[in-house]
């Protein structure tokens, strides 16, 4: 019997009722301006669908005209509610959404369980949102993938990278880095320190601190492994709360970044 990884935060973050999602979703991801990248990787907000859902589709839109060749689908997101060493495993067979079920990918957990920060803890992503909001996302966009999600805890940009570089595979694999930018900061300040995040992360300088971005781990490897294999990030939307939904006394920054090949560069 499958172990099934339910959804914890359908009905608060996004829809419960698949048919509610399933229009949300395309709503988001129609409106979407699709720029036209091929991403090896992403770097996507997590917050619920009415503030970050739009930032969100700007990332996955650029995904059109490559879904096919994606196969499988690396996610790292930063854990919210329990610590961990180094990087979780689910311990599960499969995450479960409104939109239907996504194999874990099996072979790739196990191309990675010798490393020592890996561990496996499936409380770590009992009730994690970070990497659950982005599933509908990937279910709508992609016709066929596994996943491999990763719950990011307390771990050196270097040991991220070193996953990283186990997992990178060709073409078939995306990389998908769950994270918002700074939080409840007033609006004006926001912009400007949300902007330096973000151009630091385009000069791929690390490191990014958890302050000004809760997935600030999970990028530091990112931009490591980007160094390595010559991606280079283009920023596809910034925005903050204040922008899509609510006040902007205390805003949550947004950004969506894609990671391309250099040109003239092959792994």
């Amino acid at each position: 019997m499958s172990i099934v990884r339910s959804p914890a935060v359908a009905g608060m973050f996004y829809p419960a009722d698949s048919q509610q999602l399933a229009r949300d979703v395309q709503r988001l991801m129609a409106s979407a301006y699709p720029h036209p990248l091929t991403p090896k990787a992403l770097i996507v907000p997590h917050a619920g669908y009415i503030y970050s859902g739009e930032i969100a589709a700007t990332a996955y839109a650029t995904l059109s005209s490559i879904a096919t060749r994606i196969r499988r689908v690396v996610l790292l997101g930063p854990t919210h509610r329990v610590a961990v060493n180094g990087l979780a495993l689910p311990g599960s067979d499969v995450f479960e959404t409104p939109l239907g079920r996504v194999l874990i990918d099996a072979s790739a957990a196990r191309a990675i369980d010798h490393l020592p920060q890996i561990s496996i803890n499936s409380q770590a992503h009992l009730m994690e949102h970070s990497l659950e909001v982005q599933l509908p996302f990937l279910q709508s966009i992609l016709p066929d993938f596994t996943l491999l999600p990763l719950a990011v805890g307390t771990a050196s940009s270097e040991e991220v990278a070193e996953v990283l570089d186990v997992l990178w595979g060709g073409n078939e694999t995306l990389i998908v880095i769950s994270s918002d930018l700074s939080h409840y900061l007033p609006y004006v300040t926001a912009q400007r320190v949300d902007g330096e995040t973000v151009q630091s992360i385009l000069d791929l300088n690390q490191p990014i601190s958890h302050e000004h971005a809760c997935g600030g781990t999970p990028i530091n490897g990112l931009i490591i492994a980007s160094q390595k294999h010559h991606l280079i990030p283009h920023l596809l939307d910034l925005r903050n709360s204040g922008d899509t939904s609510g006040s902007k006394d205390r805003v949550v920054g947004y950004a969506a970044i894609a990671f391309t090949q250099e040109i003239g560069y092959e792994e």
